[in-house]
């Protein structure tokens, strides 16, 4: 299988761009891509800068001279390159979603710093296969088919990186050709072999599944279309829903996720034990730290008053209660914590259908600035800002039409384009 870097890369708009950020381990995979992208780059945007950038984990004892290899390799190829270094104590349990997390986070301050808004990545249709194998493992490969999408082509972190994976329909073997036909060596991991790793067994177990991300999309297209339509935000802190978004379970567990700051959607099961409960002409329930209320035809969600953080300060990007980001540090001696009891003060009138105690009930969970004792204001739009809780940190592509309708029900600024020039996902 001949690569050619133009196919690869070409559906890629960077045409505003100066700089990406090329994540390599010293792999075959990643030393592929930024061979390839180098190709294109030169002949196509010969004005681009690329810098890449190789992530020491720390973890083994020849990651810094496995770090210093890619280094070389980078000079030879006339590329700028960074080590990042993950520092500090290491988790003794779930090391790899650690160090994961810990990649994205250093990633994504490297591109901040080289003035980047793009990272590439290197995963290719072997680990393609095995994510949708390890997913149907765990039991999500029949949630919607949300599983069997598999790793989306173009991921936003933080609201503002994208991490793109250009090799999703790639063979890993074919980088390996391609490293062979011109030269270029490649740093074999051990922990690739250790049957320690879930991905590891899988891998070894040579799994063949094919992603399809059809379905995905299009349950995402319809969950925003009904956000759209028939969600609305009256009160602070208040959803009211029509019952015919009971129509999209998708929805329905997003705007539970949201309301509730929770960083994962609730399982398939219980909401649809939920939407069940719904279809009575009265109904009241939690789930995923959301109260939902319905009455006169109308379903209201809200956070449930349990479980809320402790006043306290927060430092700029601290995250509170799931739902809000620090943009600001608070001053001295204010604290942010619920507003609670100072909700009756200034709660506005019920909308139509809604109780004073359900708007009051509602705005008692927000975030409020207190100082001395005393309530002050509302901690929104500043110092914290409402951010969409399943999506904090990683925004799949495949997501994108209903990130966008819930951001617009909210008032949030407009998410920044994928890479990709369809916008939404890279068809093979």
């Amino acid at each position: 299988m001949r690569l050619d870097p133009d196919a690869l890369f070409a559906p890629l708009d960077l045409g505003d761009r100066h700089t990406v950020l090329v994540a390599i381990s010293g792999g075959s995979d990643s030393s592929a891509l930024l061979h390839l992208f180098k190709s294109f780059a030169d002949r196509h945007a010969p004005a681009l800068r690329i810098v890449a950038a190789t992530v020491d984990h720390g973890l083994r004892a020849a990651s810094a001279d496995e770090a210093g290899m890619v280094a070389q390799l980078c000079a030879g190829l006339g590329i700028d390159h960074v080590t990042l270094r993950w520092q500090g104590e290491k988790p003794a349990t779930g090391i790899q979603a650690a160090a994961r997390l810990a990649r994205y986070r250093l990633l994504d301050e490297a591109a901040q710093k080289a003035g980047a808004d793009i990272v590439l990545l290197g995963h290719t249709a072997d680990d393609q296969s095995e994510t949708v194998a390890m997913r149907h493992a765990r039991g999500f490969g029949d949630e919607f088919r949300r599983g069997d999408a598999g790793m989306a082509p173009a991921v936003l972190y933080a609201d503002r990186t994208w991490f793109i994976r250009p090799f999703l329909a790639t063979p890993r073997e074919a980088l390996r050709d391609h490293l062979r036909a011109v030269g270029l060596g490649w740093i074999d991991d051990p922990t690739n072999r250790d049957r320690t790793y879930e991905r590891v067994r899988i891998r070894q177990d040579r799994p063949d599944n094919t992603p399809d991300h059809r379905a995905r999309l299009a349950d995402s297209a319809r969950a925003a279309e009904l956000i759209s339509s028939f969600v609305s935000r009256p009160a602070p802190g208040l959803l009211r829903l029509d019952p015919v978004v009971l129509e999209s379970l998708t929805a329905l567990r997003l705007l539970l996720a949201v309301a509730g700051g929770a960083e994962h959607l609730p399982d398939a099961e219980r909401s649809e034990k939920l939407v069940a409960v719904l279809r009575q002409e009265k109904a009241r329930a939690t789930l995923s730290r959301a109260v939902i209320d319905k009455r006169h035809g109308t379903i209201w969600l809200h956070r449930e008053n349990r479980g809320l953080p402790a006043p306290a300060e927060l430092a700029v990007d601290a995250i509170w209660d799931g739902r809000f980001r620090a943009v600001a540090p608070t001053a001295h001696a204010e604290l942010i914590a619920p507003i609670g009891r100072a909700a009756a003060d200034f709660a506005p009138p019920a909308p139509p259908g809604a109780s004073q105690a359900l708007v009051l009930a509602a705005l008692r969970a927000e975030p409020g600035l207190w100082k001395d004792g005393a309530f002050a204001r509302p901690a929104t739009p500043a110092p914290l800002r409402l951010v969409l809780a399943p999506w904090r940190l990683f925004l799949p592509s495949f997501d994108l039409a209903p990130a966008a309708a819930l951001r617009r029900l909210f008032g949030l600024s407009d998410l920044p384009p994928s890479p990709w020039r369809d916008h939404i996902f890279r068809r093979p």
